[in-house]
């Protein structure tokens, strides 16, 4: 299996100078992250073995990484049995045509959606809309994005960047009236809207947390119960899965279900996780498809360093930590999968555009590999991603060039001398700041997006040895 493709939505400087002058995103995330992020912490506080937890999980997916076309197989063979019909896509076209298919054979033109990052990585509502068909996302977040006409910007709140009275707003301009910007009157609003539809849906689609490959078993896990409404009513049900879902056992499972919703919502255990084996006669969809996807996952798979990006569990724990995503959002990273993860996740299953970049939105603080509930060095993977990826040959000399003058003392100390010097000129325009935001072309390049600090008045060997003198 190969091929691969995240749509993207616009390169990262462009869009994160935008959203770091928006003052009402820019506190709306802070607000969002920073509660998320202290639940997380206080109920992870409270299990002994967390470390224990999260070295049994990376090592889980490990194993599963290691054997993954005889786990996938194994799985095939098993939801086969069970009554569903197992289908592969290599990516993203692939699989959103083989959806598209599945529906229009039933004749609907609506679907309901659980929310899933699978679906929003192959463009799937895109596809369905240009073949004629309605996707209504049932998510309370996803439901407010997509009337906005709007894109997540949080792999698990995909509506973080909106305020209550933002979403207020939203909801009278599409015919959802709402007394009050109060949640319960917010959320009965949006229950009044799906409601109909869930009854009504002949066909719903969903993603998956995890599959067990001993049993053929898909698992959601999901906090509102619109994904249980997808799950049971619709006569069929088209599950669109990534290859790196699979576990080998419902053992490994119990795992994965205390790591989760502590990483993720700063909850002890969801309120609803879901489970289905195939078709049960008379309960339930008659009709299983499940779509196995690759997209990608087969490339990242073959990089030694890079292949743990596909442990991630999509809990979002790394996001809510990371001072760049708290500034600058989810849309600045172009790419369905923003923040840490979406910054080694995207440029390895599709390097085109914009994702080739993302291994340089980071500070490199390492604060997301702390975070993350299946211990992916998240830091280890920019480093790597950003030495084998292109470099232009002016860059590469600049390297080179620094690294001789770093390598021996004498020289580092005279090239410090000698910078200095240079920028007397320009200290004297830049004042205080100490910076530079606007050099000539090539050098252009690097102030286009960031200031050019100048060399420090003092070094630290001067000061050292002037207060030791």
């Amino acid at each position: 299996m190969s091929g691969g493709h995240i749509v993207a939505r616009r390169p990262f400087p462009v869009a994160a100078r935008a959203e770091l002058g928006d003052a009402q995103l820019r506190a709306n995330l802070r607000k969002a992250t920073h509660t998320i992020r202290d639940k997380r912490l206080r109920v992870v506080g409270e299990v002994p073995d967390w470390e224990a937890l999260r070295q049994a999980g990376a090592a889980i997916k490990d194993d599963v990484l290691a054997r993954l076309p005889e786990l996938l197989e194994q799985f095939e063979a098993a939801a086969t049995a069970a009554g569903a019909t197992v289908h592969w896509a290599r990516d993203a076209a692939e699989a959103c045509a083989v959806v598209t298919g599945l529906v229009r054979d039933t004749g609907a033109a609506e679907v309901v959606k659980v929310k899933s990052m699978a679906t929003q990585e192959i463009g799937l509502n895109e596809a369905l809309e240009a073949a004629g068909i309605a996707a209504v996302e049932t998510d309370l977040a996803e439901l407010i994005v997509q009337l906005a006409g709007d894109t997540p910007s949080h792999i698990l709140v995909p509506a973080i960047h909106y305020n209550r009275a933002q979403i207020r707003e939203i909801f009278s301009r599409n015919g959802l009236s709402a007394r009050t910007d109060d949640p319960p009157a917010l959320a009965e609003a949006a229950r009044r809207h799906l409601r109909a539809k869930f009854l009504s849906a002949r066909v719903g689609i969903s993603g998956a947390n995890f599959a067990v490959a001993e049993s053929g078993t898909l698992v959601v896990v999901e906090s509102e119960g619109n994904g249980r409404m997808c799950l049971t009513l619709p006569e069929t049900l088209i599950s669109v899965v990534g290859i790196e879902k699979i576990l080998p056992t419902f053992r490994d499972l119990e795992v994965f279900l205390q790591l989760l919703p502590r990483s993720s919502t700063g909850e002890r255990m969801n309120p609803y996780t879901s489970l289905w084996t195939g078709v049960t006669p008379g309960d339930g969809p008659q009709t299983l498809h499940i779509v196995l996807v690759d997209n990608g996952r087969t490339e990242t798979l073959a990089d030694s360093v890079g292949r743990q990006a596909l442990r991630c569990i999509r809990c979002s724990a790394c996001l809510n930590v990371c001072p760049v995503y708290e500034r600058v959002g989810g849309h600045a990273y172009g790419s369905v999968y923003p923040g840490p993860i979406g910054a080694i996740l995207s440029p390895q299953m599709s390097g085109e555009g914009a994702n080739r970049t993302l291994p340089y939105a980071s500070t490199l603080c390492g604060a997301c590999y702390d975070a993350c509930p299946v211990r992916i060095n998240i830091p280890e993977v920019l480093v790597h991603l950003r030495q084998t990826g292109p470099h232009p040959p002016a860059e590469r000399a600049a390297m080179r060039a620094l690294s001789w003058a770093m390598r021996d003392r004498r020289r580092y100390t005279a090239a410090l001398r000698a910078a200095r010097r240079g920028a007397a000129p320009i200290r004297l325009v830049a004042g205080r700041r100490g910076a530079v935001r606007h050099l000539p072309w090539p050098l252009s390049k690097w102030t286009s997006t960031r200031d050019a600090p100048l060399p420090a008045k003092q070094t630290f060997r001067e000061w050292w040895a002037h207060e030791r003198a």
